[in-house]
């Protein structure tokens, strides 16, 4: 019985210090054209996408110089990251699904959030 409470209160320990680290993430809003909206979390190499009230795990693809690129292929969620903007598909779809996207810092001049501590892509 204690073997069992102790793999049990590990699991739960471990399952709330996950649930913690994910809050802690820092969540960007990006406003879109048409009224469009969507929320991105996480790293340069992982993103969580929060579009219309459901969440995609998109995956760093390889892109054009300057840019980023993220992709979930199974969902189809497409993320073309720019300096100035991003665009955001559905490429199972084939559709747009929001397009000139700026979090607030960007409608100041900075770069996307996206960018800090990566290399955006360089010809070499």
């Amino acid at each position: 019985m204690k073997p069992t409470i102790i793999a049990i209160s590990i699991v739960l320990a471990a399952l709330c210090g996950v649930a913690h680290a994910q809050s802690n993430e820092e969540v960007f809003t990006w406003t879109c054209s048409e009224n469009k909206q969507f929320k991105t979390s996480g790293t340069t190499e992982k993103v969580r996408l929060i579009w219309e009230a459901k969440t995609y795990d998109l995956e760093r693809q390889t892109s054009l110089p300057g840019s980023l690129r993220y992709k979930n292929t199974t969902t189809g969620h497409d993320l073309v990251v720019l300096g100035n903007k991003a665009m955001l598909f559905n490429i199972k779809s084939g559709t747009r699904l929001a397009d000139f996207c700026q979090t607030a810092e960007m409608k100041t001049g900075k770069l996307p959030h996206l960018f800090a501590g990566a290399e955006p892509f360089t010809q070499n």
